[in-house]
């Protein structure tokens, strides 16, 4: 299977923020966000691998402030790293100020996503090639968080995490 840049995953969405969106103070919901996120990441998945993916976990999201109504909303889902069948997507949220133009992000989030079969099982996917520093920075992340969950889920013992025990040991 033919390893794929990060770039090639990368899926951009634009959303505006309308009534229907808002809770009562005229913020975004986080769960509409959450909403969108899951599309977009679900798009970035479907981009590295050329199949059915499936939300397998929302390892972390922050909302780090309110999105208003009638600001537009931009969410940038990219491939982090993939492992094999499983996929990281790293989500980054940008709101648009309506009256500058100006962009700033706010919200990001860290999806996981497994490319299945038409009976439902989990089949590989591509290795992913980091190119730019952030890229290579998230790729590198992605096995210290990977390791992590697994530990907290159960199904791997700290003793084997490698990478978790070289950030304490440096």
């Amino acid at each position: 299977m033919k390893a794929k840049f990060a770039r090639e995953s990368l899926c951009i969405n634009t959303e505006i923020v309308l009534p229907n969106d808002t809770n009562v103070l005229g913020n975004l919901m986080g769960g509409r966000l959450l909403h969108w996120m899951d599309i977009c990441a679900a798009v970035s998945a479907h981009r590295h691998c050329g199949r059915v993916v499936v939300t397998a976990s929302v390892n972390n999201v922050s909302f780090n402030q309110p999105i208003k109504l009638g600001e537009i909303v931009t969410l940038q889902a990219k491939i982090s790293r993939a492992f094999t069948s499983s996929m990281e997507v790293f989500i980054d949220v940008w709101v648009e100020n309506n009256n500058t133009g100006e962009k700033k992000k706010c919200n990001e989030a860290i999806y996981t996503f497994v490319a299945v079969d038409q009976m439902g099982n989990p089949i590989a996917v591509p290795e992913l090639i980091p190119e730019t520093d952030e890229e290579k920075q998230r790729y590198a992340g992605a096995l210290r968080r990977r390791q992590l969950s697994l530990i907290l889920a159960g199904k791997m013992k700290p003793d084997d995490a490698t990478e978790l025990k070289a950030l304490f040991s440096k």
